[in-house]
């Protein structure tokens, strides 16, 4: 299936320094997709120019004359920038003209602009922003990190929603398991709001695994983790934190004198391995899930392969048709709620 990406070319703390030479290398490894590259004309020319790249068949440039600032507040970019490269990709997306977005910019503006520009999808109250870690098996999908600093247990539930249905369409599975995020495994144990969640996620037809706690988002116990973007975002940049230091104690004991140099040399290839494993710019790209349009948001200082990662997620969803699995899935959820209602009356 041959597809159409949009790239902000424009965002980013590096803009495009980065985001043009990811695109080059996706299209070296993609020659049946096509790129469109939003910005500031003569600077995405000049990138492509120092990279020597004229091949304009599978590559065309949009203009936009306007470009959102890292620390721009969302209502800003939204009302003030209509011709930003961020909110000209999304219009794309919304026109048909590409099959997904990918943006390093700004995380509020985009969500921001994406929502307004695109809507959610009918029964999504609000998106998610989802994204994959590591664990001792594999990866796990996890959300919400972040759009939603306050959710109801219906919002939790339409999270586990979106997420399983991404997970089953990027990994082929028919039902993966989906864990909340609690302070404990018991019933009992946490708020309100996520004890209701675990009880409409138990009534659901999802294949509910039951409360998770943190160590379980790396141990790989459910294929899903589910929770509001409080706590999400402040996992995941925990968990960040946590790789740093570890490379950092390595780093440092390694270099401690000439032994441990050469300890170092004789590790290489597990270091190598570890370093690897590990590398987060692997992971980079967070979905944006309950849009009516796939919109995928790089780290803002994402390196080119950290951004080429987060292009090629954004190809992975459109291949997978996850629009319509979503949908789908939400649809099908809703009715057999309202049969339920139905028959308790």
């Amino acid at each position: 299936m041959d597809i159409t990406i949009a790239i902000d070319a424009m965002g980013g703390d590096h803009g495009t320094r980065v985001t043009v030479p990811a695109v080059v290398a996706y299209l070296k490894k993609h020659p049946d997709d096509t790129v469109v590259l939003v910005g500031l004309s003569d600077a995405i020319e000049a990138e492509l120019n120092t990279l020597g790249f004229a091949d304009r068949t599978r590559l065309r440039i949009h203009a936009a004359t306007e470009v959102v600032g890292m620390d721009e507040s969302p209502q800003s970019a939204l009302r003030g920038k209509k011709d930003s490269s961020m909110r000209v990709s999304i219009n794309l997306v919304k026109n048909g003209e590409a099959s997904a977005c990918v943006s390093a910019g700004n995380t509020g503006a985009l969500m921001a602009t994406a929502r307004y520009v695109l809507k959610t999808l009918p029964g999504i109250d609000r998106p998610a922003i989802a994204s994959f870690l590591p664990t001792n098996k594999g990866q796990v999908c996890m959300l919400d990190l972040g759009a939603n600093v306050d959710c109801t247990a219906e919002h939790l539930l339409q999270f586990a929603l979106m997420g399983s249905t991404l997970v089953s369409a990027l990994e082929h599975k028919d039902s993966p398991s989906v864990g909340l995020l609690n302070i404990g495994s018991e019933d009992i144990k946490g708020n309100e709001v996520v004890k209701q969640a675990g009880e409409l996620l138990q009534a659901s037809d999802l294949n509910f695994f039951g409360n998770v706690e943190g160590d379980d988002i790396f141990k790989g116990t459910t294929d899903v983790v589910v929770c509001d973007g409080f706590v999400g975002n402040v996992a995941l940049k925990t968990a960040e934190g946590v790789a740093k230091m570890m490379g950092g104690f390595l780093k440092e004991g390694f270099s401690q004198s000439w032994y441990t140099k050469l300890c170092a040399l004789v590790s290489l290839p597990v270091l190598k391995a570890f370093k690897h494993r590990l590398d987060h710019r692997r992971y980079n790209g967070a979905s944006f899930l309950g849009l009516k349009g796939i919109v995928v948001k790089s780290h803002g200082s994402a390196d080119s392969f950290a951004f080429l990662c987060a292009i090629e997620r954004a190809a992975e969803e459109a291949r997978g048709g996850m629009l319509n699995h979503i949908s789908e899935h939400v649809e099908k959820w809703h009715h057999a709620r309202q049969q339920t209602s139905g028959e308790a009356l």
